[in-house]
């Protein structure tokens, strides 16, 4: 495929990374002179420098023999026309980001459509979206759906009392052959391992399982965890994150929301009707014990300043919050802040990546359909053709890259879990976890 990405800030950054390992064409562009320098030196892309807004740059980019136009600069009205020309100059399908939700509310005049665009990723929807599945899975540190919400990758901290601690992926699974699930990748001192029969559990590990979501609570189960209703939430920001987490569960639960402008925490207050907002600072030790953080079920830090959540997350994780989630804009402090253990961390770009790759992938076989940027490890989508090696002997049988396990399988709608006996059928289509390295080797596997 011919990909052109305008924008190659962080989004567009990691949107390209993750596609030009899959062999399509690339073509990224930004005005920023330092952006495009990163691209070049970091990506194996064309890299054009300019205002993707120009008819002219646009052309040069070939953008009208494009599969794909993405449109991810920082700016809206950028965004809306480059996807304009893009439409008008003939590129098949155009995805923009938008940060303006109000572009695609049922009264706005202006349509995304008419500037002929397929998709719109608003950034902080996409984690939002992230968060009230956080908050609905405290146990978690990441949750992520996949086959349309059938099956769910949730990404667990092993405690001391977990019981699976010391032993081997083979031993669990011969303890529990009545339960399928799949052991896709475990972090372990900031290094990600996809985890073989031999693999044995350590304390403080990051266990990445998937399993089918109405067998989530037998999972839960095995690894001494319970799955407790959350009552009680403390956002800490009045931001776009911050007010659409509320919106969304002020009717379920009891929410508080912190914000230190007063002029925004007034006007907070009279549009979240069942919000108590407060005004105040989420760093101030003695507002947090005074509002008795410690019985809070969550406590979500989203403002604008990623120190002011990553203080705040850390001390509300000390005194005694049940959960804390974290937004950064920095995508390289998302490993970091898990290893120390103070909650879930999320951010928006990355949020935002993933939404762009999943909807690539609902017309492409062969394609990354998520990047988890804290733990090395890449989701992409097989379908092995017609007498290819793995249609031919059992997975156990075959050489599969030691960075690489097939997850889930997907025979005309009916999912299960894959296991070493399994044996593919043309007819499969496959979702397998696996590190960068291993994928070209994979794809001989699944390829005549």
């Amino acid at each position: 495929m011919r990909i052109v990405i305008i924008g190659v800030g962080e989004v567009g950054y990691h949107v390209a990374k993750a596609l030009s390992q899959e062999d399509h064409d690339i073509i990224v562009m930004d005005i920023d002179p330092a952006k495009c320098k990163r691209a070049t030196e970091s990506l194996d892309v064309i890299v054009v420098e300019g205002n993707g807004a120009s008819p002219r740059n646009l052309s040069m980019a070939n953008v009208q023999d494009a599969d794909y136009v993405l449109c991810l600069t920082r700016v809206d009205e950028v965004n809306l026309i480059a996807s304009q020309q893009a439409h008008e100059l003939g590129a098949k399908k155009i995805i923009a980001r938008l940060r303006n939700q109000q572009y695609t509310t049922r009264d706005s005049i202006i349509k995304p459509e008419k500037f002929g665009i397929d998709l719109v990723i608003h950034p902080e929807k996409e984690a939002c979206r992230e968060i009230v599945q956080l908050v609905r899975h405290s146990y978690a540190t990441q949750v992520m759906d996949f086959e349309g919400g059938r099956m769910q990758m949730i990404g667990i901290r092993l405690e001391n009392n977990c019981p699976i601690i010391g032993k081997s992926v083979r031993e669990i699974c011969e303890e529990e052959r009545d339960f399928k699930f799949g052991i896709i990748t475990v972090v372990r001192d900031g290094e990600s391992h996809v985890p073989w029969a031999d693999f044995k559990f350590r304390d403080c590990d990051i266990a990445y399982f998937i399993v089918k979501t109405e067998r989530l609570e037998s999972l839960l189960y095995i690894l001494g965890k319970e799955a407790t209703q959350t009552n009680s939430i403390i956002i800490l920001g009045g931001s776009k994150i911050g007010r659409s987490v509320a919106e969304k569960l002020e009717g379920e639960m009891s929410v508080r929301l912190i914000d230190n402008r007063r002029d925004k925490a007034e006007w907070l207050a009279s549009n979240l009707k069942e919000t108590m907002i407060l005004h105040g600072d989420g760093t101030d030790v003695e507002l947090l014990k005074s509002e008795n953080i410690q019985d809070a079920d969550s406590f979500i830090a989203v403002t604008e300043s990623e120190q002011t959540n990553l203080l705040s997350g850390m001390l509300a994780h000390h005194l005694g919050v049940k959960q804390t989630v974290i937004h950064v804009s920095t995508t390289e402090y998302m490993p970091i802040v898990k290893e120390l253990g103070v909650g879930a961390v999320l951010s928006k770009n990355m949020s935002t990546v993933n939404s762009i790759l999943r909807f690539i992938t609902s017309d492409q076989t062969d394609t990354s359909v998520t990047i988890f940027d804290e733990i090395d490890v890449d989701v992409i989508e097989f379908s092995p053709d017609p007498g290819s090696k793995v249609t031919k002997a059992p997975l156990e049988d075959l050489k599969f890259p030691e960075d690489s396990i097939v997850g889930v399988i997907n025979h005309h709608g009916h999912l299960s879990i894959a296991r070493g006996s399994t044996q593919l059928t043309e007819e499969d289509t496959v979702l397998v976890f696996a590190k960068t390295k291993a994928v070209s080797k994979l794809r001989r596997l699944f390829e005549v």
